[in-house]
């Protein structure tokens, strides 16, 4: 197994369900940082944004002078969307109603709430090709947006019903679903693994 004892990863702690992925990396042996301000992010070796509402998110990652910091972080440094998180490192959003503002770090599309409100929310066997293997993993689609184009540099991990929802674009990663909600840690080391061979 993996040593990740001295991998330092941030869950961007402002809304939405970041105790989730910080269970999962403790799990993993990984030190955790909530980032609710700036200079967190220069201690850490990799970023997860994570799921919640993208409205909101877009809100106070402005309240809290956080916008250039991360734009400038994902160039430079691993770093993971997931649901809402994959809304905000998306270069364009379409039907964009609330103007949320992303941080237009992945070359990507997306289209909020692609797959129905909370009220439709689902959960799914997945087949995610995941280092030279398949792999099935769970995931929960919650409020998930849904990739309405793929740029050229951007390699698809995974579908659902012939739609992109997991992808990887160099060091960055963006997946429309959520699997921290269990102990089921392959796709967050799939993550740490990203971030060692950055290092």
């Amino acid at each position: 197994m993996t040593d990740y004892s001295k991998l330092y990863v941030g869950v961007l702690a402002l809304q939405g369900d970041f105790e989730k992925h910080s269970y999962q990396l403790n799990l993993l042996g990984v030190k955790s940082v909530e980032v609710r301000v700036a200079s967190q992010l220069d201690i850490i070796d990799g970023l997860i944004i994570p799921g919640g509402e993208s409205t909101t998110m877009d809100i106070l990652i402005d309240r809290f002078e956080l916008r250039d910091s991360l734009i400038k972080f994902g160039k430079e440094k691993p770093l993971w969307g997931t649901c809402a998180g994959m809304i905000m490192i998306a270069k364009n959003i379409i039907n964009n109603k609330a103007e949320v503002k992303p941080l237009g770090l992945m070359d990507i599309d997306v289209d909020r709430n692609f797959y129905g409100r909370q009220l439709y929310s689902f959960e799914e066997k997945i087949t995610a090709h995941l280092y030279d293997t398949d792999e099935e993993i769970t995931a929960t689609f919650i409020r998930a947006p849904g990739v309405t184009r793929v740029g050229k540099n951007v390699e698809i991990i995974a579908y659902y019903n012939d739609k992109p929802i997991l992808l990887k674009q160099a060091h960055l990663m963006a997946s429309s679903f959520h699997t921290e909600l269990d102990d089921d840690t392959r796709l967050m080391e799939y993550f740490l693994k990203n971030i060692l061979a950055h290092k």
